[in-house]
């Protein structure tokens, strides 16, 4: 089998699917593998590197001709230049890649209507033996990372308590919202930079994951028995639910310096957890990073893309800050592509297993239809009978007028 690395056309993306240091393991179980040129250079990673572990470098034409595709963004999360590459896919090429398949479900439409062989690896089950696989978790916890690193350069005080000569400063206080990988990697950031750090989660169950990173989880009287998915996601609640929130948070919102908000449901709109009137009770030069912007984001003041100033204080939407950092996040995300498909080629790829629970709840697409549950029903397409579609109905399948 033959896989082929893309370079990414995503405005802003500078990652890239594979590193050099992942083709010697492609190679030595017999796959062959193709890098674009100039694929890895906005990564630190030139063609020559690539050359150098065994890899040929070649045209984007080539890249699509190959057996497997490997992209960072891929059908409905690269954008406009999705457009290109679909017009590129052949029958039976595979697609491996971040595809935003919840949320622009029609581009994996597309791609099926192509014959090509769609995984998403938004979707890899959040179970033992797929984490290593799990691209949400490692790019995120980048993103925790470096939202904590924008907002101590944007705060216009410092983060830790220092007692000098001329007095004692007091620590900033940095409130989370939201304490999944990029909550958790968040408060373990500004704890290191000095600050009293507090977070808040509408799941219960991680209060003791806060409290060993020495931060104070902030309780507040909900109910949220139903806030998590069995995956493991968040789940969304109803807008009474968030209303309540809101009125709660806002005293404890008000009382700090530093919002990171991390809070996204997978494929969904954020939820508004700051509005405008919150925003408005902050000291004027206090900072909100809102990591959830691509989504609309948990602030109503929130510009994606922006950094703006609302009654004062600074609001920062980044959209893809996994990007700003693409050596080290393009290295992870090479360990969790190549676990993935070294996982599927074990299991006779191309042939697809669909008896395999990290190929089945990752499969979005094959023979000539989306096959992956929730993504039909985001299409607006009738359910399937069994699970990965065992017998693949009728290619092009035309989506329902009020999807």
């Amino acid at each position: 089998m033959k896989v082929a690395v893309v370079r990414e056309t995503f405005p802003g993306e500078r990652r890239v699917a594979l590193v050099p240091a992942a083709v010697g393991p492609l190679k030595k179980t017999g796959i062959e593998v193709a890098v674009e040129s100039s694929a890895g250079d906005a990564a630190g990673f030139s063609d020559d590197d690539y050359l150098a572990a065994g890899a040929e470098i070649v045209s984007r034409e080539a890249v699509f001709a190959a057996d497997c595709v490997l992209a960072v963004r891929m059908c409905g999360a690269n954008g406009d230049g999705w457009a290109a590459d679909r017009d590129r896919l052949r029958q039976g090429v595979i697609l491996i890649g971040m595809c935003d398949p919840l949320a622009l479900p029609h581009a994996c439409q597309e791609a099926a209507d192509r014959g090509a062989t769609v995984f998403a690896l938004e979707l890899v089950p959040r179970i033992t033996r797929a984490q290593s696989m799990d691209v949400l978790s490692s790019q995120a916890n980048i993103a925790g990372y470096r939202a904590v690193l924008l907002a101590a350069t944007a705060l216009p005080r410092i983060f830790p308590m220092m007692t000098t000569a001329a007095g004692t400063i007091k620590p900033a206080k940095v409130l989370v919202l939201g304490a999944g990988v990029a909550g958790l990697q968040a408060i373990a950031t500004a704890k290191r930079l000095g600050a009293q750090v507090s977070a808040y989660d509408v799941r219960p169950a991680v209060k003791e994951q806060v409290q060993s990173l020495g931060a104070k989880f902030v309780e507040l009287p909900l109910e949220t028995g139903a806030s998590e998915t069995a995956g493991g996601y968040a789940k969304a609640m109803g807008e009474e639910f968030y209303a309540t929130q809101r009125e709660l948070l806002g005293r404890v919102i008000a009382e700090s310096d530093v919002v990171v908000s991390t809070a996204v449901i997978p494929g969904q709109k954020a939820p508004i957890l700051v509005t405008r009137e919150m925003v408005s009770k902050m000291r004027p030069g206090s900072v909100i990073v809102d990591l959830a912007a691509e989504r609309g984001g948990n602030c109503e003041a929130t510009v994606p893309g922006h950094t703006t100033t609302t009654d004062g204080v600074t609001i920062v939407g980044p959209t893809n800050l996994p990007a700003e950092v693409p050596f080290h996040t393009s290295q992870l995300y090479a360990r969790n592509i190549s676990t993935f498909l070294l996982h599927l080629a074990k299991l006779g790829l191309p042939e697809v297993v669909l008896d395999d629970e990290i190929c089945c709840e990752t499969l979005v697409a094959r023979g000539g239809t989306v096959v992956h549950p929730k993504v039909r029903e985001r299409a607006g397409l009738p359910p399937l009978n069994a699970l990965c579609a065992k017998e693949t109905p009728p290619p092009h399948e035309t989506p329902s007028p009020h999807a």
